[in-house]
């Protein structure tokens, strides 16, 4: 079968089967989510030779690093991992069907809104197969339909963990549509994808900046996205400099590679000849790389000058951008020229200028006196996340399972006329 109708087949089966799950009682979608927690558990050997077969693949490659290995290594721990987020899905009160904000109207009819699944989503993801299980999950639990398409470098592991899903919809009498597995690795394939704004109703991509906007590019279908994760901590003049030391360090070396660590540290310039020099020897031992503006270059004699790319660059690693600010309204300024909307954070024990920042902040997270690091599913409450959206669709932020419903009006009247 040539791509264009492997695609197209893949469509409208998932078109299909949308109408399936979405129809199904929370009772019924738990134990279809049971039943792949007892298949996962018990293929364990199975998942992971696959799972070496890719990794001795990658070892071959030009793109072997120890960080791309971590990424896609599924053992014992991570296999735990996947089943206990499973458990945990099991347990979301389910999000579909939910009616809220009844009011009645002056012509006598009642109008609320009713939460429903979204319908078809296409995941495009890279490296890590335990996004295979999770984004099936979430969308199982949810209502909705998925396809799938990870990395030609997890293909392996990535079709022993479909065809465990395959077996727990199987095992409940249910279509195996309702999660597809796109199993050729031929990139034109995406393309193909994308245009599918007939049968697909929104695409969630994970993995690289040049693959979430070569998505963004291509697709002719709403995208659910975050590009980069530039996020800043801001010391105001009214900040607790102990506090504001221990959030500043944890927002930075807690984990530099991921999206909600902070790359750019924003200091008032009342207080940065002294609290620059306390958060430079924390910095140090953590073995952070310092860039500074002009100004804390001529407080701090040691660091490298900052330049204008420095203040859009999303680092991942052990380097800090810092700049001197003449207040809260400076750093809004900042964040709004060169932020990504991703998470910000201040620091000051002045609720007026928290309450400033928190409302001219333009972000998916605005954080008073907490850590970016808690820019998480989990640390929201939500569970399992399929994603963290910084765009303005019907979900910002980390996105769980309520993330992946939308709403629609409910009239309810007695025989009311127009």
């Amino acid at each position: 079968m040539n791509n264009i109708d492997y695609v197209n087949n893949i469509c409208v089966n998932a078109k299909s089967s949308s109408k399936e799950i979405s129809c199904l009682d929370e009772s019924k979608k738990n134990l279809i989510l049971m039943s792949l927690s007892e298949e996962i558990n018990s293929r364990r050997v199975e998942i992971k030779k696959a799972n070496s077969i890719d990794i001795e693949i990658l070892k071959s490659t030009d793109n072997f690093s120890n960080a791309f290995v971590d990424r896609l290594l599924i053992d014992d721990a991570r296999i735990d991992s996947m089943i206990n987020s499973i458990k945990e899905i099991i347990e979301f009160k389910d999000p579909v069907g939910e009616i809220k904000n009844i009011e009645k109207m002056p012509s006598g009819i009642k109008v609320g809104k009713m939460s429903m699944p979204l319908g078809v989503i296409a995941m495009i993801y890279e490296s890590r197969p335990n996004v295979t299980i999770d984004a099936s999950a979430l969308c199982i639990k949810s209502g909705n339909s998925i396809i799938l398409r990870g990395g030609s470098e997890s293909i392996n592991t990535n079709i022993v963990l479909s065809n465990c899903i395959d077996d727990a919809l199987h095992k409940n009498k249910l279509s195996k549509n309702i999660v597809q597995l796109i199993d050729k690795t031929d990139r034109s394939i995406v393309n193909e994808l994308l245009g599918k704004n007939n049968y697909i109703d929104i695409v969630i991509p994970r993995g690289g900046k040049n693959l979430i906007k070569l998505i963004d590019k291509l697709s002719s279908i709403p995208v659910l996205k975050h590009l980069d994760g530039i996020c800043h901590v801001f010391i105001d003049r009214d900040a607790d400099i102990e506090k504001a030391i221990k959030i500043a360090i944890n927002s930075k070396t807690q984990r530099t590679g991921v999206c909600n660590a902070m790359e750019t540290l924003i200091v008032d310039k009342n207080i940065a000849d002294k609290f620059l020099l306390l958060i430079e020897k924390q910095l140090n031992s953590h073995n952070v790389e310092i860039r500074g503006c002009s100004k804390t270059k001529s407080i701090l004699n040691d660091v490298a000058l900052a330049s204008e790319l420095d203040w859009s660059t999303e680092y991942l690693d052990s380097i800090l951008s810092i700049i001197v600010v003449d207040d809260c309204y400076g750093a809004i300024n900042h964040i709004s020229k060169y932020g990504s909307g991703h998470t910000d954070v201040i620091v000051t024990e002045n609720k007026k200028t928290a309450e400033i920042f928190l409302r001219n902040v333009d972000s998916s997270s605005v954080m008073h006196n907490a850590s970016s690091r808690f820019a998480d599913g989990y640390e929201y409450g939500l569970g399992a996340e399929i994603g963290i959206s910084t765009n303005k669709l019907h979900a910002r932020g980390p996105v769980g399972i309520k993330g992946l419903t939308n709403e629609k009006f409910i009239v309810l009247g007695d025989g009311n006329i127009r």
